[in-house]
C-alpha cells in the first residue's frame, strides 16, 4: 500500500521505524544506481557503528530504532564458606549504550576503486548535538569537503540540527545538499516541503561523464511498500516531534481524510 502523502512521510521519522527505513533506503539507492552507472562505476553500502544511550526500567529496556528487549531477574545462589556477601540496600541505574549501525553510499570507478562520490543520508544521531555520532558526522563532512569526492546529503528529517550552510535558504522541513568537489564553496540546495514529491537528484560522477539521476521519490516509495510501513503506521495519531505549523497540520489531515474516504469508498 502506498504512503498517503505525495513526498517524504514525516510519520516514518518515529524512532522505532527510523533505523529500519534508513538502511532500506541506502539499500535502495545502491540498487537504484547501480542500474545506471555500470560498468565504469558501482555503488556500495559503506556501514559504520555508533552507540545509542537507552532508557532503561528494572523490567525492560526499550532501544529506539530496532525493537524491545526483555531482561532477565538475576537468581541469587548460595555459596559455601565462611564469609556472607552483604546484599546491596539499594539499585539504581547507569547509561546504557547499544551499538546502532548506519549506512551511506559510496560511488567508486570499476577497477581501480577510486572515491568519487559519498551519499549520506542523515541519521537523527547526526544532527543531535553532544552525540559523538554528531561530532563524528561534522569532522567526516569536513574531510569530504576538503577532498576531490562529492558529497550528496539527503536530510530526510524535521528535527534536530541541520549541517551548516553559510547563507541561509528557503525554510523547508527535508533537505538535499549536492556539493561538487569543483564548484566548491558553492553548493546545490533542494529545500522540500511536506507537499513536495521528492526530487529526481543529478548524481555527479567523474567528468566528462554526465551526471547519474537519482529518483529519490521513487526509492523512498519502494522502500514504503518493500517496508510493510503502511502496516506498522497509526495515522489516527499525531506524526512524531517537532510538531506542525497550523498550516502543515491541517494539509497533513486533509491528506489523511482524503486517504480514509478513498479506502472506504
Amino acid at each position: 500500500m502506498p504512503s498517503p502523502f505525495p513526498g517524504m512521510d514525516p510519520y516514518i521519522e518515529q524512532p522505532e521505524l527510523w533505523s529500519d527505513f534508513h538502511s532500506n533506503l541506502a539499500s535502495e539507492v545502491q540498487a537504484q544506481l547501480n542500474q545506471r552507472i555500470q560498468p565504469a562505476y558501482f555503488a556500495r553500502l559503506t556501514p559504520y557503528v555508533t552507540y545509542e544511550v537507552i532508557e532503561v526500567s528494572q523490567s525492560y529496556g526499550i532501544r529506539p530504532d530496532v525493537g524491545v528487549w526483555q531482561s532477565q531477574p538475576r537468581t541469587s545462589e548460595r555459596l559455601s564458606g565462611i564469609a556472607t556477601i552483604t546484599p546491596a540496600p539499594v539499585q539504581s541505574l547507569i547509561p546504557l549504550e547499544v551499538p546502532l549501525r548506519l549506512y551511506n553510499v559510496e560511488i567508486r570507478t570499476t577497477g581501480t576503486q577510486q572515491l568519487v562520490t559519498v551519499i549520506e543520508i542523515l541519521s537523527p544521531v547526526n544532527k543531535r548535538p553532544g552525540h559523538e555520532a554528531y561530532s563524528d558526522y561534522q569532522r567526516k563532512r569536513k574531510d569530504l569537503l576538503r577532498s576531490a569526492a562529492h558529497l550528496l546529503e539527503i536530510d530526510l528529517l524535521r528535527g534536530g540540527e541541520r549541517p551548516p550552510l553559510e547563507r541561509p535558504v528557503p525554510l523547508a522541513p527535508y533537505y538535499v545538499v549536492l556539493s561538487r568537489a569543483g564548484h566548491r564553496p558553492t553548493v546545490e540546495v533542494w529545500p522540500i516541503s511536506l507537499k513536495d514529491p521528492l526530487p529526481v537528484l543529478p548524481l555527479p560522477l567523474l567528468e566528462p561523464d554526465p551526471d547519474a539521476p537519482l529518483d529519490l521519490q521513487a526509492a523512498v516509495a519502494s522502500v514504503y511498500d518493500r517496508g510493510a510501513y503502511a502496516a506498522q503506521i497509526d495515522y489516527t495519531q499525531a506524526p512524531p516531534p517537532p510538531a506542525l505549523s497550523d498550516e502543515q497540520k491541517n494539509w497533513l489531515d486533509q491528506i489523511l481524510r482524503e486517504k480514509k474516504n478513498a479506502t472506504h469508498r
